[in-house]
């Protein structure tokens, strides 16, 4: 949070307020002091980020469909949506039509997804899940890629991280060595590790960047139909787990993978965009951390000024804690349920209906807000 902007002091909670137990609203100064004076309306939405994240992206099934099928049309302004990982793939899928139905399908073809174990082997090959995983993609948007280029408000912006040098192309010894540098360099400074990777971002054609890219190596890349399906599986591909994507159409060359590794929940610098409207972050944890490699860097996790005009609608931790194993679906849950898939089916399906109780809960704030039940970010 910027340190040169005071955020209005909190108004008492409103006679009848209903007490939020499973959302957690949090907001920058600049966006808490545009609440307090104007409260939140769709049309003063700029910039939607999607984190990548992989199945903990699954609980913000519910308030996508809401804000995407319900809140959002009620408005008529231009928006951009900035998307890494499963983040890609949940704002390009608001850009379809009928959006609800569409994420829908994202909910449950996301929850089935099964990759059968070679014998004697805990993992399936990153060459097996690329292959699927990209098969799934191509059936999931099939034609109506144009659907997602063309759509008359929403304007997307897929984030991809491109290997540079020893990483400029997979390979058996020279990706992990290269990504120990990038995450010796990451830990000395952040912006050091654009030597190893830089940001490459594919952005619906004529789009300008809803952040100021100053902060890390950016490229800027026209998304068409030729690229389209390369791009998003690029920026789901995590390293070690799928295979890179090269020779991408309009492209740099080199080797693209998950858009999280730069970018890990997208902390970027929204604030400097003048009159861009507030960015809404529908998020699966309060902290907006930089790069996947700045996990464990808690001094990383902390909002900056970039962050002052978002508004992050998160899951309290207590609620999590009533979900099954008591946290969010997470990528661990393959290797605890092993082939047991209906196991795993049952548990992220129980907890992305528990998840309509963030959707529930935040459209009840916009009928009574209440600026008390907002915390700064």
């Amino acid at each position: 949070m910027s340190a040169t902007t005071a955020a209005p002091a909190a108004s008492p909670p409103r006679p009848g307020a209903r007490t939020m137990r499973a959302l957690c609203i949090h907001a920058g100064p600049r966006a808490r002091a545009w609440l307090a004076r104007e409260g939140l309306q769709p049309a003063h939405v700029g910039t939607i980020p999607g984190a990548a994240g992989g199945p903990k992206g699954l609980i913000l099934g519910p308030l996508d469909r809401f804000l995407f099928g319900e809140w959002l049309p009620r408005s008529a302004q231009p928006v951009d949506l900035v998307g890494a990982s499963i983040g890609a793939w949940r704002m390009a899928t608001a850009c379809l039509d009928d959006p609800v139905q569409a994420f829908l399908r994202l909910e449950r073809d996301y929850i089935a997804q099964h990759y059968e174990l070679p014998a004697g082997r805990k993992r399936p090959s990153p060459e097996s899940v690329s292959e699927l995983f990209g098969a799934n993609l191509r059936a999931f948007y099939g034609e109506r890629m144009q659907e997602v280029l063309q759509h008359p408000r929403f304007r997307l912006h897929v984030v991809t991280a491109r290997g540079r040098h020893i990483l400029g192309r997979e390979h058996p010894w020279r990706t992990p060595l290269g990504y120990a540098g990038a995450f010796l360099t990451n830990a000395v400074q952040r912006r050091a590790m654009g030597g190893w990777l830089e940001r490459v971002v594919f952005s619906r054609a004529g789009a300008a960047l809803p952040f100021l890219p100053n902060d890390y190596r950016t490229r800027q890349v026209p998304l068409n139909a030729g690229n389209f399906h390369d791009a998003l599986q690029a920026s789901c591909s995590i390293p070690f787990v799928l295979r890179a994507v090269h020779h991408i159409e309009g492209a740099p060359p080199g080797a693209y993978w998950d858009g999280g590794i730069t970018d890990y929940h997208l902390h970027l610098n929204y604030a400097a965009q003048p009159a861009g409207g507030l960015v809404l972050y529908p998020h699966f944890q309060r902290a907006v951390v930089p790069g996947w490699l700045d996990k464990g860097l808690r001094w990383r996790h902390r909002a900056s000024a970039f962050l002052d005009t978002m508004v992050v609608l998160s899951p309290n931790p207590a609620w999590v804690q009533t979900l099954p194993r008591a946290k969010l679906p997470d990528r661990q849950d393959f290797l605890h349920y092993g082939q047991d898939l209906p196991a795993r089916m049952r548990a992220w399906t129980a907890a992305v209906q528990a998840s309509q109780q963030l959707a529930d809960e935040f459209a009840q704030w916009l009928d009574r807000p209440d600026l008390g039940q907002v915390q700064p970010l």
